[in-house]
């Protein structure tokens, strides 16, 4: 019988080099966490230098190489600075996880605000994307895009400048797979929903001073949830790591739920 490589060997990134968007907090430092802990030398980009700068000291304690690039994703200049200073360290993997949630009534959307969100969560993670592919060629790599149940399911009320975002970077993740996977490109999106991070819940209390209404939403999505709770960020991480890992060889195009349930219910 053929020798099958072991599970640590097929899980393990050392030699692998991964660039990560938003990882300065929640989704995006639990999935630096997760990649240094299997050996990848890291690129961490983030607005938040003050965040990036504590994450990369408490990443030393692993021993690998973590570069931070404090950039404004949604500034097309600033990602291809990015991209020009990594010129002789290509990333081999990269995390799309950056993106921006603002509470906004359909009907009251104005241009600066729905031209952000789409800057962040979408437009930046087609040309990351755009770059990574351009540059490696021939060298392939592997692209995980951070989508959200959102752009399955349309729940949270005053999202849909949100939701359509990510439908759209599901749409790439497939596009991309699909044009791109004979040339060495493993390219797959991750759709996490009901994850608690700093973010959602500084946004979540924003919101409830604004309208007490909204509370009836969060009840309606707890009994939806078959697992009966909110999920953690490293829950994420744990899958993002097995798509960017030799486990998931043949994995290609798929948008992946990290949902507890949620889109089954």
């Amino acid at each position: 019988m053929k020798q099958l490589p072991s599970h640590d060997a097929l899980l393990s990134l050392e030699g692998k080099r991964a660039l990560i968007t938003g990882a300065a907090s929640g989704i995006g430092k639990a999935i630096a966490y997760r990649f240094a802990e299997a050996g990848a030398e890291l690129e961490l980009v983030d607005r938040d230098a003050e965040g990036l700068a504590k994450v990369k000291s408490e990443l030393d304690a692993f021993g690998k190489t973590v570069h931070s690039h404090t950039v404004d994703l949604s500034q097309r200049a600033e990602l291809h600075q990015l991209w020009q200073n990594l010129a002789e360290r290509l990333p081999d993997i990269l995390v799309n996880n950056a993106g921006i949630y603002p509470f906004k009534k359909f009907t009251e959307m104005d241009l600066e605000l729905y031209e952000r969100v789409m800057n962040v969560n979408l437009h930046a993670v087609y040309w990351m994307c755009h770059e990574l592919i351009t540059r490696r060629g021939k060298q392939g790599g592997i692209i995980i895009n951070i989508g959200s149940i959102e752009a399955a399911l349309p729940f949270k009320e005053d999202l849909a400048h949100y939701s359509v975002s990510k439908a759209g970077v599901v749409a790439l993740t497939r596009a991309l797979a699909k044009e791109y996977a004979r040339r060495g490109f493993r390219v797959n999106a991750l759709l996490p929903g009901g994850i608690i991070t700093s973010g959602t819940t500084r946004a979540a209390k924003q919101v409830l001073r604004l309208d007490v209404s909204l509370v009836k939403t969060g009840i309606e999505f707890m009994q939806r949830l078959p697992v009966g709770r909110m999920g953690q960020p490293d829950e994420v991480a744990r899958m993002a790591l097995m798509l960017s890992s030799d486990l998931a060889s043949y994995v290609h195009g798929a948008a992946i739920p990290v949902d507890g349930g949620f889109l089954s219910a």
